[in-house]
């Protein structure tokens, strides 16, 4: 330890570092918010800040900058806000009477879609069955799955209801007569034995074929299922064309207990002229304003100083949030602007034209953080006359052709779709053979990155492809 001098020094250094603080916290996720997920946020914000009010006029981003703030970085005089707002008394209304003076349309009527088990009840009404099989019918149905597929045995049925176990198969038999046919199956192959009955197709050869072959049929291994039935590969193969036109989920058709999501486009592109225009979608975006009901207690908060506070904090709030969801808006359409400027390929020809696009590349273009880029596009959806995108769509990884440009995945998924479409039935194309094909399109791709894609979309090898 000798010659180690042990003390305390006094320095002055710089340094920088983001706090972040509510406001910024805000603004980072109302960025980040689906259009659902922001109008949810604000009408949570319309209930705890009295100040606010939904507008029904829509603004301008340049009349929300001027309503909200000052100066950067200048100090909102709460006061002179609320005398300058163009805002009319008499405009001022609460939400019910607003609400009733709107006349009635049609788009205030929402029709709910019928569920599985509302259409089943509906026929077993008119069933003729006693007071106890009535009864243990309505358990099934109930108890049945989103798919219409049974979730408890018949022993289990008899038990919870207490009904004997021959009512409950009579209950049952009489559930699997309904539409749509399949449903009440316990399993794959009684749902599909069900709507081949339905259909009269039910020969001694499908049923056989539904009791123990289905997986062969799955797997095209048709030739297997000929030597263990004793029919012809042409005849196996009929039979499993008419197997695959049933339906394997009967319930599905049905709305869904579950809630319904629906998609707002968030921007919508259109082309004009030889240019494509990007307009933000209005009605996606709330539309703010501070209540001019708040300009009356303007004369009492000047004595009173409490109330001065709260209606300084009130509206700073309100104000943050308005420029919020303006900030927003403007950072959604230079990200979008950016994306379609790139991607003008798929915009004019389709999708075989989408180039590799990485959240750096807008980042750079536009002098933002990738993390902005990400958040403004986070559960977004743009329409164009080619239809309704995810704009994360935009957004991919891919190869490169010939001459060095970068070609979407996405893209690269066309061709393959394009070249399955257009092959002999009877001699589908191989992975690799397609990479040949795809080669001489320019596009260097290997076998496995073939598979990998043909599996996405869903595409069989060829092998399950092949018709004989």
């Amino acid at each position: 330890m000798d010659g180690v001098k042990l003390g305390f020094d006094l320095t002055i250094e710089q340094s920088q570092k983001l706090v972040m603080t509510p406001e910024l916290i805000q603004a980072i996720q109302i960025l980040q918010f689906s259009t659902q997920e922001l109008d949810a946020y604000v009408q949570e914000q319309l209930l705890v800040n009295p100040v606010l009010e939904q507008s029904q006029e829509k603004e301008t981003p340049e009349n929300a900058e001027e309503e909200s703030t000052g100066g950067e970085g200048e100090k909102l005089d709460w006061k002179e806000f609320i005398r300058s707002g163009s805002y009319d008394d008499i405009s001022y209304k609460g939400y019910r009477d607003r609400d009733e003076d709107r006349p009635d349309t049609f788009e205030r009527y929402v029709t709910n879609e019928v569920t599985l088990p509302e259409h089943l009840m509906f026929q077993y009404q008119f069933a003729t069955v006693d007071k106890g099989c009535r009864r243990v019918g309505r358990y099934i149905i109930e108890s049945l799955d989103e798919n219409g597929y049974m979730t408890s045995s018949v022993e289990e049925i008899a038990r919870a209801t207490g009904i004997r176990e021959e009512k409950v198969c009579e209950a049952l038999g009489i559930i699997q007569g309904f539409d749509p046919a399949g449903v009440g199956a316990r399993n794959l192959s009684e749902c599909l034995r069900l709507q081949l009955e339905a259909k009269n197709q039910l020969t001694p050869q499908m049923e056989e074929i539904i009791g123990k072959h289905l997986e062969d049929i799955a797997n095209n291994r048709l030739a297997a299922v000929a030597k263990e039935t004793g029919m012809t590969v042409l005849q196996v193969q009929e039979a499993a064309d008419i197997i695959r036109t049933l339906e394997p989920k009967p319930g599905r058709q049905f709305a869904s207990e579950m809630e319904t999501k629906y998609v707002i486009p968030d921007v919508i592109v259109e082309k004009i002229d030889d240019d494509y225009v990007v307009m933000i979608n209005e009605s996606s975006t709330p539309h703010l304003t501070v209540s001019s009901y708040y300009r009356n207690l303007l004369g009492q908060a000047e004595k009173d100083q409490q109330l001065a506070d709260y209606l300084s904090e009130r509206v700073s709030a309100a104000s943050w949030l308005i420029k919020s969801i303006e900030q927003r808006k403007q950072t959604i359409y230079n990200v979008v602007s950016a994306v379609v400027k790139y991607q003008r390929g798929f915009f004019d020809k389709g999708n075989k034209y989408l180039r590799t696009l990485t959240l750096k590349d807008i980042a750079e273009e536009l002098g933002i953080h990738e993390s902005t880029v990400s958040r403004s596009i986070n559960g977004k959806y743009l329409q164009c006359p080619r239809g309704v995108y995810e704009i994360k769509y935009f957004f991919s990884a891919g190869v490169s052709d010939q001459v060095g440009e970068g070609v979407s995945s996405n893209s690269i998924k066309e061709f393959i779709k394009e070249i399955v479409e257009g092959e002999d039935r009877h001699k589908p194309y191989s992975d690799q053979t397609m990479v040949d094909i795809l080669k001489e399109k320019g596009f260097n791709i290997s076998r496995r990155t073939v598979a990998k894609y043909r599996d996405e979309l869903g595409i069989l090898s060829s092998s399950k492809r092949k018709r004989y």
